[in-house]
């Protein structure tokens, strides 16, 4: 009776992991776009905030109205965040011609921002939100506050991509091609 017991648990525990195997084999890999239902009223704040870049100066993001923005909301404790941000600048830099702007916004102190910009220079503007951040972040759709969180604006300031997670390099490069014409 022992033995039929433990070759019955031998078997289910084997199928769970078979199952669980087959899974996880199956699911996409990353996570996928989300809808792009960011209301317009969040946008415009958006636009109508400033906030201060690592140097302490203010930032007005309407300055980047008209242009294709990629807004990351980070922060320097954030292992992929950290991972996105050197090919954020590659990509912010391969396309500042064609009029993108990538934007880092970081829920996280100041003296972070600073000492990681420090020892990672990036090609664009690292902004601090601090406890701010977690409004402007939510409003703009990231409702679990999770990081990394991009939000891609168009030129007439419409929602083109919005991710939570890691975005990989490639689809975002292949999205940035398609809508700046580069």
């Amino acid at each position: 009776m022992k033995k039929s017991r433990q070759l019955i648990v031998g078997v289910l525990v084997t199928l769970l992991a078979l199952a669980s195997g087959i899974y996880i084999g199956l699911a996409p890999q990353g996570q996928p776009a989300q809808t792009l239902n960011v209301p317009p009223e969040a946008i415009k704040y958006f636009f109508s905030t400033n906030l201060k870049d690592h140097e302490g100066k203010i930032q007005k993001h309407e300055q980047w109205r008209g242009k294709i923005l990629v807004v990351n909301f980070w922060a320097s404790w954030c292992p992929p965040c950290r991972e996105e941000m050197p090919y954020f600048s590659r990509l912010n830099s391969k396309y500042a011609g064609n009029g993108v702007q990538f934007v880092g916004i970081a829920l996280d102190s100041a003296d972070n921002v600073t000492l990681y910009s420090k020892s990672n220079p990036m090609s664009y503007p690292l902004l601090v939100a601090e406890n701010e951040g977690s409004e402007l972040t939510r409003k703009l759709g990231n409702s679990r506050l999770a990081l990394p969180y991009t939000l891609v604006l168009g030129r007439n300031a419409e929602p083109l991509l919005i991710r939570t997670g890691h975005l990989p390099e490639q689809e975002l490069d292949t999205l940035l091609q398609k809508v700046s014409g580069g």
